[in-house]
């Protein structure tokens, strides 16, 4: 039966923009420079294999998911890679189209591949036929209007707040004349004759554009791609809409905005018509894998399987614990982390170190001293459930607040379009001192906090506080052998004009340091009336026991303690001792893999201007091991593994290794996968160079004076000027639990076990510091021989 029209025309419009929603959660938020946080950039791909995903983003924005095959010939040839690698990564590979053999596999290594090629947008085809580039005088236009729409206080002079973003577009493209001074005519009053909502918009362009369903979801998604991270940032406006259970339509009316342009286009320039035609054509074919991406899928499986053999034979099996710890440290799980842990635990045979999120479990939503801005500091995937604030006593707070006031007021005035010239020529004399000093970066250390200490709002009952520590002291498998002094160690990193500073701090504290949440546990694990109802819960911790909460700066290793008076009295004197030694055996070893450092030269390197290195951040990150510090204490890991204590012993219920795996794994996935598309694809999802970055609104950085918003990572941190530091490799995730625990709550979190199905991240059960299973795709185990 033949549809009616009504009938035709809402089929159409379910399936365009079903195939508009399905190309936008292709695309992965990129969070704003204030509270930066990694993101998995192939988040919308997890639902395929590396191979597929290769081919979709080779399609969709021309780009490898790997390294050059010339990489792993040379790891190959220099005996890193086994043929033992090799013919097991061959074995796990379902696909038909893969090498017929281990020789075969070899030969094709040796062989370069050909550079993947998006499949041109109707812009990319209208430049080649008339030689105007079109596809930059896009990207400019575009970067220019959402720099000023999406500012977040950036701006001096911006744009009415609150409005649609296709509304507040058409607005600006009505009359802004620079595609017609660059040929396109007639362009302002297409846009102005545009439907007057995004849906329609796309709906009307499909049909002009003859983009059929099967063509869509690839069509969009190149769009997007095209969009770079202006895309992404409305993919975080959207992320945060359903954080709060609402929506948000800017990402189709980004669609929308670049799909007009599309029409324009192909109306000026009708003889790529038949070009378009087969574009389409190849759009509206299935997104398979080919030969080729089926062969370096299995090559970045060697190179992972090589990683996985070296770091399964530093593991080893747990020694006896000392009696009573003489100092027990507690410290993000963060790879840097790892390398202090090291050092700190070499000084004294009863120095113990724990790893945690840095969060400490508290899912806090902070007011800092001062402000009413309200910070999240906990996992982007969790929600605050806590209210803490630093705010002072009402007239210390309301200095404060005119303090602050008058500097936003001052720097404005300074900025102004009018003030700025006659300011700089009567007061530049004066910066003149600041200006040699900041140059030479003789400003010294970070200043310390000041105002009061973070607290929860409102206070908790005792029963509440209990509860919320043994909850806490759970997950961090620490509910008995107490030391006299307990560290809880947050961290941060100091950094000078540099626009990522917060993706330096903690992302387990969105994008902060991890001081708020220390102080904040430390407070109340100190509390009497903590302590006093934790027995109720099977916690009993010594009386004098003393929860010190400090800050870990990465980039100097300088460890402050904050609210530890009377260092004599409380033995700290040598806890203090102990953590400056480790702080210069750490930066001895870090110093060894940066351009140009020496061990001394960390703090200055912290305190300079010019520096696009001042720590490696997160760079070389491989491996999450869960398990027993035991396990993994005195192994020289390289600060590459994320290291979380767990005793599955001590979990009846298994419910700390279900928030080991639903929350901190998949943290550290993100941030390594973040890394990988930043190094393997730094065109599309990475920062571009750090030396020509110029901040906008507030949200991101450019390259130069305009055009593509750049997310994810700068090149600078992940290599050296010389070849990558950062491998990038799938995370390797090393759990010591029995595998039916671990499968069960894969099981019942569909989205965690797709990342170990599709192969975004290795699965290993421990068992006594032995690897002794390897996960498989369906919730099964191959046994590995231990």
């Amino acid at each position: 039966m033949l549809l009616k029209p009504d009938q035709i025309t809402a089929d159409r419009l379910s399936e365009i923009h079903g195939a508009a929603e399905a190309a936008a959660r292709a695309i992965p938020p990129a969070f704003p420079l204030d509270a930066t946080v990694a993101v998995n950039p192939f988040l919308g791909q997890a639902g395929e294999d590396l191979a597929t995903a290769a081919a979709r983003l080779a399609r969709v924005a021309g780009t490898p998911l790997t390294r050059p095959r010339a990489d792993y010939a040379a790891r190959i040839a220099a005996g890193r890679i086994t043929d033992d690698d090799l013919a097991a990564a061959l074995a796990a590979q379902p696909s038909a189209r893969k090498a017929a053999g281990l020789d075969s596999l070899k030969a094709h290594a040796d062989q370069p591949a050909g550079a993947p090629r998006a499949l041109p947008t109707v812009a990319d085809l209208a430049a080649r036929a008339t030689g105007t580039d079109w596809p930059a005088i896009v990207e400019r236009t575009i970067g220019l209007w959402a720099g000023g729409h999406f500012d977040r206080g950036q701006a001096l002079w911006a744009p009415a707040p609150a409005r649609d973003a296709y509304a507040a577009w058409r607005d600006w493209a009505t009359h802004d004349l620079t595609p017609e001074i660059a040929g396109l005519a007639g362009f302002c009053a297409h846009v102005a004759t545009a439907p007057d909502t995004p849906e329609r918009a796309i709906l009307r362009a499909a049909d002009r554009l003859g983009i059929n369903g099967a063509a869509a979801e690839t069509a969009f998604h190149r769009l997007f791609m095209d969009l770079g991270g202006w895309a992404q940032h409305a993919r975080w406006l959207l992320w945060q809409a359903e954080q709060a259970g609402e929506s948000d339509g800017t990402l189709a009316g980004l669609l929308a905005i670049r799909l007009i342009w599309e029409e324009a286009l192909l109306a000026h320039v009708p003889e790529i018509a038949a070009d378009w035609a087969a574009t389409v054509a190849a759009h509206a074919a299935p997104v398979a894998p080919g030969p080729e991406e089926v062969l370096d899928a299995v090559l970045q499986e060697a190179a992972e399987r090589a990683h996985q053999r070296e770091l399964a034979a530093a593991l080893h099996a747990p020694a006896p614990a000392p009696d009573r710890p003489a100092l027990q440290a507690a410290f993000c799980i963060d790879v840097r982390s790892e390398v202090f842990r090291r050092a700190l635990e070499s000084l004294d045979p009863g120095i113990e170190t724990i790893g945690f999120a840095g969060f400490f479990g508290l899912p806090l939503a902070h007011r800092a001293h001062g402000s009413d801005v309200v910070e999240p500091h906990l996992p982007v995937l969790l929600t605050p459930a806590l209210q803490s604030t630093s705010h002072a006593p009402p007239r210390q707070e309301t200095a404060r607040r005119i303090a602050a006031r008058a500097a936003r007021a001052w720097g404005r005035f300074k900025q102004a379009a009018v003030s700025s010239f006659a300011f700089v020529e009567a007061a530049g004399p004066v910066y003149g001192p600041a200006l040699v000093r900041d140059a030479l970066g003789l400003w010294g250390k970070a200043p310390a906090p000041d105002g009061p200490a973070p607290r929860i709002d409102a206070g908790l009952a005792p029963q509440a506080k209990a509860e919320t520590a043994a909850t806490v002291l759970k997950a961090m498998s620490l509910t008995r052998g107490f030391g006299r002094v307990v560290l809880l160690l947050g961290h941060g990193a100091q950094v000078t004009n540099n626009p990522h500073e917060s993706a330096y701090h903690c992302g387990a504290c969105g994008g902060y340091t991890g001081e708020v949440s220390a102080r904040v546990l430390a407070d109340l694990l100190n509390d009497p009336e903590t302590r006093a109802e934790l027995p109720a819960h099977g916690i009993e911790v010594p009386a004098d026991t003393r929860f010190v909460a400090g800050l870990h700066d990465t980039t100097t290793d300088h460890v402050t303690l904050f609210d530890a008076d009377g260092d004599q009295a409380d033995g700290l004197a040598r806890v203090r001792g102990w953590l400056v030694e480790a702080g210069a055996l750490a930066r001895a070893e870090r110093a060894s893999h940066l351009p140009g450092a020496g061990a001394d030269d960390l703090p200055a390197r912290a305190r300079d201007w010019a520096q696009v290195r001042p720590e490696w951040g997160l760079a070389g990150c491989a491996a999450f091991i869960a398990a027993p510090r035991a396990v993994t204490a005195g192994a020289d890991l390289g600060g590459r593994a994320f290291l979380h204590s767990y005793d599955w012993r001590a979990d009846a219920d298994f419910a700390t290794l279900e928030l080991i795996l639903t929350a901190p794994v998949v943290v550290a996935s993100w941030i390594s996968l973040q890394y990988y598309g930043s190094a393997v694809a730094p065109r599309v999802f990475g920062g571009g160079n750090k030396l020509i970055h110029n901040v906008v609104g507030g949200i991101g950085v450019v390259q130069g004076n305009g055009g593509r918003l750049r997310p994810g990572l700068p090149w600078q941190a992940v290599h050296d000027g010389a070849g990558l530091v950062h491998a990038p490799l799938r995370l390797s995730v090393l759990i010591e639990a029995p595998p039916a625990a671990i499968a069960a709550v894969l099981e019942r979190h569909p989205d965690v076990r797709a990342l170990f199905d599709n192969g975004w991240l290795h699965l290993f059960a421990l068992e006594d510091g032995h690897v002794t299973a390897r996960y498989r795709p369906g919730l099964s185990w191959a046994r590995t021989g231990g």
